[in-house]
């Protein structure tokens, strides 16, 4: 009989976790969405490491996600949609760049403020970007430059 207490006792945590995890991820899922703030658009070469759901930062501080993300059949580049949070206002001549956290840490894209007093309306484009840089690609470079 003591068996049988131990075992739904085991099974009723089981299910009050596997609830509380479902609850966290429910959670967490309604911030990927959560679209408040204001959308910007921005072309990239390679979009190596980003999906929808990225960082975006300035100054290491999250100010917003990569909402959308879409190859453009024309240019054949990668067009972003970067959801930039509320109140935070970015001058029209900025830049924006996918960086990396580290040799094996993921990419996140960075804004670099410029020093225009306009800043950019809502849906406006940024046409100063840069890429990805793929590790791959540097190092063959580093070691064919050294073979001539």
């Amino acid at each position: 009989m003591s068996e049988n207490r131990a075992e739904l006792l085991v099974g009723a945590v089981v299910i009050c976790v596997a609830v509380g995890f479902l609850a966290y991820a429910g959670n967490r899922a309604g911030e990927l969405q959560n679209t408040s703030g204001y959308a910007l658009t921005a072309s990239f070469r390679s979009a190596e490491g980003v999906a929808v759901g990225t960082d975006v930062r300035l100054a290491g501080v999250k100010i917003g996600s990569v909402t959308g993300l879409n190859l453009n059949p024309q240019t054949f580049r990668a067009d972003a949609t970067l959801s930039i949070r509320q109140g935070v206002e970015l001058p029209d001549d900025s830049s924006v760049i996918i960086a990396s956290e580290g040799l094996l840490g993921g990419n996140f894209v960075e804004m670099q403020p410029g020093g225009s007093p306009f800043n950019f309306e809502p849906g406006a484009e940024i046409t100063n970007t840069q890429g990805a840089v793929s590790l791959l690609e540097l190092l063959a470079k580093f070691v064919g430059s050294g073979s001539q």
